[in-house]
């Protein structure tokens, strides 16, 4: 007899009673004992493939989760679902297909554990979009569940300094610049990426990791240690055991990922100078749990937040470093201390972020998180902005920057092309704010990341000279001042689809503004002259994609979430 009662699990369907004889056939095909099909049965989601080094190190990490699990009395079941990697779609076509993968990231782990009636899931994911894709389908699903972080790639070193992928994007700007040799180049290449692991600065990767130790969806301190570090596999066998902890108690996502759950996540991604993709993920992943957190809810968290860990593009550390200061134990110990947090929020521990830092004191003695009475601002390394040229918001990434306002002539482009081709040829001026358009969730189709356009600008030593504004999206790896989630987007008439070369845009960081100097009348008068473009995706996913993605500002979800829902999953 198992201490767990199967007749509220979903596995119940397939493994109890003479009707379910056939389906415990497979299992006894598979190896599998009476013992270990009357346990539950725990989904074990990987997103491991050899695309990229922030995927190949999942498929060992699942192992060592699965020997958690049936230490625990649980039957662990492994499956694996695609990853779309950033650093590789990057540039070209093949980045309309990122975001997008995290649709179909959080659908495939759905079908997969609706089909198979499985009751608790333990999702790994190392790259960008399969973080908050695995997360998102938890909530979703609403089993008991834990999320686990593959890690992050250690630093390279070139000429005595920490590099990552974001030194040889920037480094493809000098050369372009002739500021650069093509040995020099290639040289840096071959150093930047020393391991597995994700991309090491606080890019989309390692800020959703840290979003899943804030949210109380990972075990603390999983999120910190590089992807090599044999720590890690202990933190994936905690994870298996701690998700029969959750089954026993019945602890879901739900119960975890409240309303300030998701303000403490917001908090640590301003605190931490994280991506700015977090802007689309929070809202999406918050709306699979039925809570309304569009984008410029989050950014008034963003607002009040003080910026604290030097972080990697706009400080001076990696994750690697945050591990050995202590983390995000120690991140959220100075943010709970000083107010900016709620401590009461339940985690997949069973206890509270307050009783898990219990213990937890802030380490002086280390150089990359500071406490919130000195921070490096006084507000969130991210801003969130709206005005006449954004109704639905958009957002931009302050951490490090110099200049926080900036006024200048639009140069118009209508996809990302051709704005690097203008770019690569120095085919613009000091002053100038470089629109790229037709690129958000419905125009793209996909809503491309722009981090070759902003990185060659910053090789070519221009990155405090120009600004640049987009309806697609900023890698967590740009810098400089650039305002990507412009909504509405071109593709279905809003005012950045109206803008003509010359037209004077003000971006304010500062008051959270981005507007043109145009009349309302103006706008309206163009916005009459204007008609919709298709895009050369007219059939398969990014086609499908196009036709159900709501806008940027609620997360560019192909889904009513769950206030439509008129069953749970887990309830099944």
């Amino acid at each position: 007899m198992t201490k767990f009662d199967k007749s509220k699990l979903p596995s119940r369907y397939v493994t109890v009673g003479p009707e379910s004889a056939p389906h415990r056939s497979y299992y006894y095909a598979m190896g599998l004992g009476t013992k270990e099909i009357e346990q539950p049965v725990v989904g074990v989601a990987s997103c491991w493939n050899e695309a990229a080094p922030g995927n190949i190190e999942l498929m060992r990490q699942a192992q060592a989760v699965k020997r958690g699990v049936a230490e625990a009395d649980g039957t662990p079941r492994e499956f694996c679902t695609i990853t779309v990697t950033d650093g590789i779609a990057m540039g070209h076509q093949g980045m309309k297909s990122s975001l997008v993968s995290r649709e179909a990231i959080a659908d495939s782990v759905e079908l997969t554990m609706r089909g198979h009636c499985y009751d608790a899931l333990v999702g790994l994911a190392g790259c960008d979009k399969s973080l908050p894709g695995m997360m998102m389908a938890m909530l979703r699903l609403n089993v008991p569940s834990i999320f686990y972080y593959g890690g992050s790639i250690l630093p390279g070193r070139y000429k005595d300094k920490d590099v990552t992928v974001i030194d040889v994007f920037e480094a493809v700007g000098k050369h372009a610049a002739g500021n650069l040799d093509i040995r020099e180049l290639h040289a840096i290449e071959k150093v930047a990426c020393p391991s597995a692991g994700a991309c090491g600065g606080q890019y989309t990767a390692n800020t959703m990791a840290c979003v899943s130790e804030a949210i109380g969806l990972a075990l603390p301190l999983s999120s910190a240690a590089p992807a090599p570090y044999e720590s890690r596999d202990e933190y994936a066998h905690a994870s298996g055991v701690a998700v029969m902890n959750l089954i026993e108690k019945n602890i879901r996502p739900r119960d975890i990922c409240t309303r300030e759950a998701f303000e403490n996540a917001a908090t640590v991604v301003a605190a931490t100078g994280g991506s700015t993709n977090a802007g689309l993920h929070l809202p999406a992943m918050a709306s699979e749990a039925g809570i309304d957190f569009n984008l410029e809810e989050v950014a008034e968290i963003f607002k009040k937040t003080p910026y604290i860990a030097d972080l990697k593009p706009g400080g001076n550390y990696v994750a690697k470093d945050m591990y050995e200061a202590g983390g995000m134990p120690i991140l959220l110990r100075t943010l709970l201390d000083g107010g900016y947090i709620h401590g009461d929020c339940m985690t997949v521990t069973g206890k509270t972020i307050a009783e898990n830092l219990e213990g937890v004191a802030f380490n002086a003695d280390q150089k990359v998180i500071y406490p919130v009475s000195n921070p490096l601002s006084p507000t969130g390394g991210v801003v969130g902005l709206k005005g006449n040229l954004a109704p639905e918001g958009a957002i931009v990434k302050v951490a490090g920057m110099k200049t926080l306002q900036f006024t200048g002539a639009a140069r118009c482009f209508d996809c990302e092309e051709d704005a690097f081709k203008a770019v690569e040829n120095g085919d613009y001026k000091d002053g100038d704010i470089i629109v790229i358009r037709y690129e958000g969730p419905k125009g793209g189709p996909g809503m491309r990341e722009m981090l070759a356009t902003t990185a060659a600008i910053y090789g070519q030593g221009r990155g405090e000279t120009v600004a640049l504004i987009t309806d697609g999206r900023f890698s967590g790896g740009t810098r400089g001042f650039c305002v990507g989630h412009i909504g509405p987007e071109a593709a279905v008439g809003g005012p950045i689809g109206l803008l003509k070369d010359g037209d004077m845009i003000t971006i304010d960081a500062v008051n959270g503004t981005i507007d043109v100097d145009l009349s309302d009348a103006e706008l309206a008068a163009r916005k009459k002259d204007w008609s919709p473009r298709k895009t050369d995706y007219n059939t398969g996913a990014l086609w499908k994609y196009a036709q159900g993605v709501g806008p940027a500002y609620k997360g560019a979800l192909t889904h009513p979430g769950a206030k439509d829902e008129t069953h749970v999953y887990a309830d099944i």
